[in-house]
């Protein structure tokens, strides 16, 4: 059994639908990001970088692993499923997974922060992070021209590229003229897993006042 310590955030959902996808049992332990939940010294234990998401994995003597990226990798190496043994094709799946990780993420993220959170408007901000995101997009979408999945056959790298992509509205980005990465898109929003996977946990955390919009930048998941 896994216990998943999350939020509704794109690198919680990476968690939560690898572990659908994987057809895993877990147990989901909602942290209340406002309230700090993630800086309690209990959850310090088990990712001393207060950030989410984080597993136990009870059936490996209370293993604990933290950080989203490192969290799939666990995930598919125990089910033996969503990362090839074979050398290249693996290398395949870790390249677009750091992709997202080093890229997607952090870009999407700060877009997200400068365009809908910060108290103040610096557009020189938004525009930097938004135009390095639709780049981005546009690298996906020239490699989904030619291949169905990013590693080829889909995989961890897909889910996790996809769990950040899907909110491209959130960052005030848009994917018009981008046709290959919609068409997947639209693809992993039509699996069941996905589905079930983005709706960990199904409550919606709204942001719906100035003060929220400040608070919120004291933290970001990772």
């Amino acid at each position: 059994m896994i216990d998943l310590y999350t939020a509704r955030t794109p690198n919680g959902f990476k968690a939560s639908v690898t572990l659908e996808e994987l057809g895993m049992d877990y147990n989901v332990q909602v942290l209340k990001l406002m309230e700090l939940d993630q800086k309690e010294e209990w959850f310090l234990k088990i990712n001393p970088n207060g950030r989410i998401p984080a597993i136990i994995d009870r059936d490996a003597d209370d293993f604990a692993v933290f950080e989203s990226g490192a969290i799939m990798i666990y995930l598919a190496e125990k089910a033996g499923k969503l990362l090839p043994a074979e050398t290249k094709a693996r290398s395949r799946v870790m390249q677009w997974l750091m992709f997202q990780m080093g890229g997607i993420g952090p870009m999407m993220g700060q877009a997200n922060v400068f365009f809908r959170y910060f108290p103040e408007k610096y557009q020189p901000a938004i525009d930097r992070y938004q135009n390095e995101s639709r780049r981005l997009f546009e690298v996906l979408n020239n490699h989904l021209a030619h291949h169905e999945y990013l590693a080829d056959d889909y995989s961890i790298a897909d889910i996790a590229n996809w769990c950040w992509v899907r909110g491209y509205e959130w960052g005030g980005l848009s994917v018009d003229g981008l046709d290959h990465m919609k068409r997947w898109m639209a693809d992993l929003e039509a699996r069941p897993a996905c589905q079930a996977g983005v709706n960990v946990p199904p409550e919606e955390v709204q942001i719906d006042d100035e003060q929220k919009a400040k608070d919120i930048l004291k933290f970001v998941e990772k």
